[in-house]
């Protein structure tokens, strides 16, 4: 829906990592502008980047994972749906737990460090600028963007983390499974946890949308995680 395969631009990112940026993120940034008009524009404008950049982030956490362990990567896509790293080959397993892994530990890591570096502004910021004027003005404003950097990633942590397929969380859970349990019986378990999650996961979208405002457009497919519990390769 959102990657439609037309590059708004590309550069080269960390590592030399090429990185395309599909017309579609221009969706995704109107999208957002329009739901903070009430809030402000530049607030608006704040938060799109913010919330690109954190997807970026994350994209290259799986990008490490995979240059790390030998795997070439192609490029990074950042698309109004989200992002993806496309692996020159395919990882085995074991490669593939610490790339799947990399992208949502990223967010996490960020979580944090916007944490710490918060709690430390709250502290020095009163003493060099003062509670009043336009530097305690401009200061707080940045801290307050700050606190939202940690926001948006925890927020991406948790929802990359569900056990739905093709988020990360479904396929650590897959990759998980696949160390306990025979690939078959895997496979089915998978698909099983993936179906019951995104039978709910209509319902919790309806919840955030009316009691937060928020818009999930990314539905995981019942009927995909039904044929996976079935047997099939479906993702």
């Amino acid at each position: 829906m959102f990657q439609n395969g037309n590059i708004l631009t590309q550069f080269r990112g960390p590592w030399g990592v090429r990185v395309e940026i599909d017309q579609s993120i221009l969706f995704l940034g109107g999208f957002l502008l329009y739901m903070s008009l009430s809030g402000g524009l530049f607030d608006g404008m704040i938060f799109a980047l913010i919330l690109i950049l954190s997807i970026y982030l994350h994209e290259l956490g799986h990008a490490w994972g995979c240059i790390v362990q030998g795997v070439p990567v192609r490029r990074v896509v950042l698309h109004g749906g989200g992002g993806f790293c496309e692996h020159a080959r395919s990882p085995d397993r074991k490669q593939q737990e610490l790339i799947v892994l990399m992208g949502p530990l990223v967010n996490l890591a960020l979580w944090a460090l916007s944490g710490v570096l918060t709690y430390l502004a709250v502290l020095v910021l009163p003493v060099l600028v003062g509670f009043d004027g336009p530097m305690a003005f401009i200061s707080y404003e940045i801290l307050s963007w700050l606190y939202l950097f940690g926001w948006v990633n925890i927020m991406l942590f948790f929802f990359n983390i569900l056990p739905v397929q093709p988020l990360d969380g479904g396929k650590l859970l897959h990759l998980g499974l696949l160390r306990l349990l025979p690939a078959t019986t895997a496979h089915r378990a998978t698909g099983a946890i993936g179906l019951m999650f995104s039978i709910l996961w209509i319902p919790a979208a309806i919840y955030a949308y009316l009691t937060m405002g928020w818009i999930l457009f990314f539905i995981p497919s019942p009927r995909a995680h039904y044929n996976m519990m079935r047997g099939n390769l479906a993702f």
